[in-house]
């Protein structure tokens, strides 16, 4: 077994026993593949092998770091990085790694930590490019000779490369150059040839049917996941990596050194104490708040946090509750949305004959499940800007449904819609459920929710479902915790804002493309 040093901005990492076991264990699975991270080297793909591997542990045990370290390491040994940006032309020896994630959260998460993900529903669709600035991109990724453009100066095409050489991104590149994405890629297509080695993040999102779709793609699988989160609501069998066999799943057990003083983690590992009872629970929230900044003992919901970061609750019946006094204390009319207010994406209506639209809206990342803020109102009646959180281009314009639930209604207020588009709840609150894979720097944790469903004693997986629930809730806060008691909510302090979100202009291609 090897201790292998992994390098950081600020000091000096080394694998624990743990990490470097399933370090060896995915390094031998590697050069069975055809890679060989000990000597750099790969060879040519082949067909007809299968390999999938999970690595499984609790918030804190390093996986995340693991995977940067692995993507790292295939990246010196000349395997290619394949993003949802763009793919290098296709040669019979190249190897490829993709990094995916099932929302644009986590794969934002991931991105700020310096490994190149994108969304799951990302990679199922490539990119048809311009074939003007696709010579740029070739250039940039090390394929072709540095092109001679009239569009772009020799100062732009350094400033392209300088930001290129940092930051991996096409997109981020010609940003950089004066151009914008939307002229590098004009269209989206349904993959039709397969990839080559996936690692999955949060892979206890995924259900069955996912997992058989990327084991199309990919011959050589790689899952990253939490045992202890909630499994996927649509799935009758767990989590996928419970069904692989005992060799193939890596477990991480050792909180990380620099994340043994994180309170948070504190919190959600001794949920695993099997003796431990709601009330238990809570009064170790408080003496945590009352030593450390980052838990809070929340005798109220704070509003102005509502606006980029939703209140996790358990029921539904919370959740509009919140959401429609949200709009009260900011005096949101019934007809209309305010600028700054959530929405989370439920799904894409569009016919067949516009399944150009429904691709090119997924692959930006307007998927099920995607959190966005709406900037106003488009140019046609029915159309929204918005900005999505977490996604590579975020942001956009499109036909919209928005749905805005009242308690005791059965059917939603739509305070407008288009005939057909993308379907939106409001995103003030949110389920704990829907909240998997995403995480924000501060997270309000409705805890009545929590304690009704500790008092029903109903257990998912052999815990008691509470427990699932608060571990769940807890870590996805990045930063504090708050835990809030009382069924109360804050006046906001300022009104609701997009001028943090408006770094450049929105685009109106796919709302002029209707208007034409």
């Amino acid at each position: 077994m090897t201790e292998l040093p992994q390098t950081t901005a600020t000091n000096s990492v080394t694998y624990s026993p743990d990490q470097a076991e399933a370090h060896d264990r995915i390094s031998e699975a590697l050069r069975v593949a055809g890679v060989d991270l000990e000597n750099g080297t790969t060879t040519p793909p082949r067909e007809g092998k299968q390999s999938v591997m999970a690595v499984i542990g609790k918030a804190g045990s390093g996986k995340t770091l693991l995977l940067a370290a692995l993507y790292r390491a295939l990246e010196e040994a000349g395997v290619d990085i394949v993003s949802g940006d763009y793919e290098g032309k296709k040669r019979k020896d190249r190897r490829t790694l993709a990094i995916l994630a099932p929302t644009n959260k986590a794969a934002s998460v991931l991105r700020m930590r310096g490994v190149p993900a994108t969304t799951i529903h990302r990679i199922l669709y490539t990119p048809v490019y311009d074939p003007e600035y696709e010579r740029i991109a070739e250039w940039l990724a090390g394929n072709g000779e540095r092109p001679e453009m009239e569009e772009l100066s020799e100062t732009a095409l350094d400033r392209a490369f300088a930001f290129y050489q940092t930051n991996k991104s096409i997109p981020g590149a010609l940003a950089a150059a004066g151009l914008k994405g939307s002229d590098f890629i004009t269209g989206w297509k349904r993959r039709e040839e397969p990839l080559d080695i996936g690692f999955i993040d949060e892979a206890s999102m995924l259900d069955t049917r996912q997992m058989d779709d990327l084991k199309e793609i990919f011959p050589t699988l790689l899952l990253f996941g939490d045992p202890a989160q909630l499994a996927p609501v649509n799935s009758t069998g767990g989590m996928v990596f419970e069904a692989l066999p005992a060799p193939a799943k890596l477990e991480l057990h050792r909180i990380h050194r620099q994340d043994a003083d994180n309170p948070i983690l504190d919190l959600a590992h001794a949920l695993a104490d099997p003796a431990l009872e709601f009330h238990d629970f809570e009064r170790m929230i408080e003496d945590a708040s009352k030593r450390d900044d980052r838990v809070r003992w929340a005798q109220r919901v704070e509003v102005d946090l509502m606006a980029r970061s939703p209140v996790l609750v358990w029921r539904n019946v919370t959740r509009i509750k919140l959401i429609n006094a949200f709009r009260s204390v900011h005096d949101a009319p019934l007809d209309a949305l305010l600028e700054g207010e959530p929405l989370i994406c439920d799904g894409i209506e569009l016919p067949l004959k516009h399944r150009k639209k429904r691709l090119d809206l997924e692959a930006r990342g307007l998927i099920k499940g995607a959190q966005v803020i709406y900037l106003g109102p488009g140019r046609r009646p029915g159309f929204s800007r918005l900005h999505v959180m977490g996604a590579e281009d975020p942001q956009l314009s499109a036909a919209s449904i928005v749905k805005i639930e009242k308690p005791g209604e059965e059917e939603p207020f739509i305070p407008f819609a288009a005939n057909m588009g993308a379907t939106f709840l409001h995103g003030a609150a949110v389920t704990i459920h829907k909240a998997q894979g995403s995480q924000w720097k501060d997270v309000q944790v409705f805890a009545p929710d929590l304690y009704t469903a500790a008092r029903m004693g109903r257990s998912e997986a052999g815990q008691p479902l509470w427990k699932r629930l608060a571990y769940v809730a807890i870590t996805r806060a990045e930063e504090r915790l708050h835990w809030v008691v009382r069924n109360r909510l804050s006046k906001p302090e300022e009104p609701l804002r997009v001028d943090d979100l408006r770094s450049k202009p929105v685009p109106l291609t796919l709302e002029a493309e209707d208007e034409g």
